[in-house]
């Protein structure tokens, strides 16, 4: 039993999908957090020390940039390796919510921006077909931790 809202069919094309983003977790997560910072400048507020970079190419060459969009794809692989456990992607996605809600007081809606650069980046690199298997799981994952912002009070 689960509580996703995904089939057996979905989990596998969506897993198919992220598989091929994930081989160049590292570059394809800097592209990420590039486009978000570049797109929506208030979200570098958030990163103290990517505060003074302007330029793209800055940030892509930043190692704090590269770090934190591979520990980024990192997350969302473990929890597309759990798609079809729910039990184990909220043992992953709750403790993520939680810091990121009390600790880092990060707006939920960057959760959504984030998301969306990457199956606007997917659909680019793979086509739409990749984009659209991979939109349900990215809706999960904004679901879920929108419910524990609630919870935490936001």
């Amino acid at each position: 039993s689960s509580t996703m809202s995904l089939s057996e069919a979905e989990v596998q094309s969506a897993r198919g999908a992220w598989e091929k983003m994930f081989v160049d977790a590292e570059d394809n997560g800097t592209a990420v957090l590039v486009r978000m910072f570049t797109e929506h400048p208030d979200t570098k507020s958030y990163f103290t020390h990517f505060k003074g970079m302007d330029s793209a190419e800055e940030m892509k060459q930043s190692d704090q940039v590269r770090g934190h969009g591979k520990k980024v794809f990192n997350a969302i692989n473990d929890m597309v390796q759990q798609l079809d456990n729910s039990e184990a992607f909220l043992g992953i996605v709750t403790p993520l919510g939680k810091k990121h809600a009390t600790q880092l007081k990060i707006d939920p809606k960057n959760f959504r921006i984030i998301c969306d650069i990457i199956l606007q980046l997917m659909e680019e690199k793979f086509g739409g077909d990749s984009k659209v298997s991979f939109e349900k799981v990215t809706n999960e994952i904004c679901t879920h931790l929108n419910n524990i912002y609630k919870e935490e009070g936001w």
